[in-house]
């Protein structure tokens, strides 16, 4: 069983996808959420990384906004092909882009299955200052941190938010 940690993370809608640098890392994901109990968010995900690997990983994530916990394990290919079914109506495809700016790393995500982009950026502690790079500065909309229709397990069970909410 993995040990919880805290995931304090701050994330912005953008208006389109950003020129990456060179150097980011690109990952496809695929990922579905299992029932939520309890306020718990359970998901399972593959990842394929640049040289074609596959990861698998199981993750339970509790509490809003900035500040959330999170537990996370590997998964073998024949533990997610035996949970991937019970995901069915509650998946999620995108590629992450991860580019490292200094001591973060910035996550910016292009969903496959709506017009939608996102950036973000976890971070040491709560109070931690965000500068963002010149790079992703053009086309940085409104911060969703707190905004839970924008929480990617949101997205998976309802779709994306009306245009203008």
């Amino acid at each position: 069983m993995a040990i919880p940690k805290l995931e304090i993370e701050r994330v912005w809608l953008l208006s389109a996808m950003p020129a990456i640098p060179r150097g980011a890392e690109r990952w496809m994901i695929e990922q579905g959420y299992l029932d939520a109990a309890s306020g718990t968010e359970g998901r399972v995900r593959s990842i394929t990384h640049p040289d074609g690997r596959r990861e698998f990983v199981h993750t339970l994530k509790s509490g809003e906004g900035l500040v959330r916990e999170e537990s996370e394990r590997p998964l073998t290919a024949g533990d997610f092909d035996r949970l991937w079914p019970a995901t069915l109506g509650r998946r999620i495809r995108k590629v992450r882009h991860r580019v490292r700016e200094g001591a973060l790393v910035w996550e910016v995500d292009e969903f496959l299955d709506w017009p939608l982009a996102m950036a973000e950026v976890e971070l040491p502690d709560a109070s931690a200052e965000v500068t963002h790079p010149a790079w992703l500065r053009a086309v940085l909309g409104r911060e969703v941190t707190s905004d839970p229709r924008y929480r990617n397990s949101a997205l998976a069970f309802r779709g994306l938010p009306p245009v203008g909410s």
